[in-house]
């Protein structure tokens, strides 16, 4: 009897392990990035001619439309100016006409009437130019926008040139950012971003990509990509950083496991599936990895049941019980 139980050889022990079933469930291919927020649109207003600053029609930092004044320059001079070459213009176009008269009765030459003409286009210019600098003295808004602090006082005098305030448009902004060159082919117009402030931590701001660079960075070996931000509470602004996520394209039922999950063995990704209360090492293979899930691409179905812990003390064969419920 003895001699029959030693030659008996033991029951493989059961050993507890805890599981969890394989998923279908939407996922998101993505690439993550680091940026900046820029304006949509940005300028330094400036005068295109000297003067004195006269008056100033806005309120630092709010918002201006189109076309609304912001400065207006000491106008005197240049209404002088216009005056002077208005009256020149008079005084050509009354010589034109005599002188034409003068032509046509063989009383001038040929050379003193084109003369007389080319004065009298000269005038002409030069009230269009006179008019244009007055125009110039009142200085507009280029775009809507929200102008910044001015550099400039009343009674300063201002040159051609010299930077007076910023003005930006934020809604929306737009946001640079620099992705590896391996992700050419898969960064396309129109697809959605995801960013992240320091300013605004636990929330996040969707756009979407509307430019990419032709033209690869050869330092970096990566594609500057321009997304823009709606905007529409001013909350975002111009020189923040962002953390941006592009989302490539959403699996609708991409077959999902915990991270834990997967064995590897050399160069292949195994599992414990278990089949009939027994562990069985399943090759599998893997695609993405997404908040410690991770997309199984064959291998496995919906519904099947794989160890997330316990595996160091499995075989392939060993008899399991599943200790946290039905492998939830």
């Amino acid at each position: 009897m003895r001699a029959q139980e030693a030659d008996q050889a033991p029951a493989e022990q059961t050993v507890r392990v805890e599981a969890a079933k394989v998923v279908a469930a939407p996922l998101s291919e993505q690439v993550t990035a680091v940026g900046t927020l820029l304006s949509d649109e940005s300028v330094t207003v400036s005068s295109e001619i000297p003067g004195r600053l006269k008056e100033i029609h806005f309120t630092e930092g709010q918002p201006v439309q189109k076309g609304a004044p912001l400065f207006t320059l000491d106008e005197s001079v240049y209404r002088a100016q216009l005056a002077d070459a208005e009256a020149k213009l008079k005084l050509a176009d009354q010589t034109n006409k005599r002188t034409s008269q003068l032509f046509s009765n063989k009383y001038a030459t040929a050379q003193s009437a084109d003369e007389a003409a080319s004065n009298l286009a000269v005038g002409q210019a030069a009230v269009e130019l006179a008019r244009v600098q007055l125009e110039k003295t009142r200085i507009v808004a280029p775009f809507s926008g929200i102008v910044g602090l001015r550099h400039v006082s009343v009674g300063e005098y201002i040159t051609a040139g010299l930077a007076l305030v910023n003005l930006e448009a934020i809604d929306p902004v737009k946001a640079d950012f620099r992705v590896p060159e391996k992700f050419l082919p898969a960064i396309k117009v129109g697809q959605t971003i995801r960013i992240r402030v320091d300013a605004f931590p636990g929330e996040t701001f969707d756009g979407k990509v509307y430019a990419i660079d032709p033209r690869i960075d050869v330092a970096g070996r990566s594609l500057l990509v321009r997304a823009k931000v709606p905007n529409a509470d001013r909350r975002l602004r111009p020189g923040l950083f962002a953390r941006v996520t592009v989302l490539l394209q959403i699996k609708e039922d991409a077959l999902t496991i915990p991270e834990q999950a997967i064995v590897p063995q050399g160069d292949g990704q195994y599992v414990f599936k278990i089949d009939g209360g027994k562990a069985t090492l399943t090759e599998v293979t893997v695609g993405m990895r997404r908040s410690g899930q991770v997309e199984i691409l064959e291998g496995l179905g919906v519904g099947d049941e794989v160890v997330t812990a316990g595996q160091l003390k499995l075989r392939d064969g060993t008899p399991v019980s599943i200790a946290n419920g039905a492998g939830a």
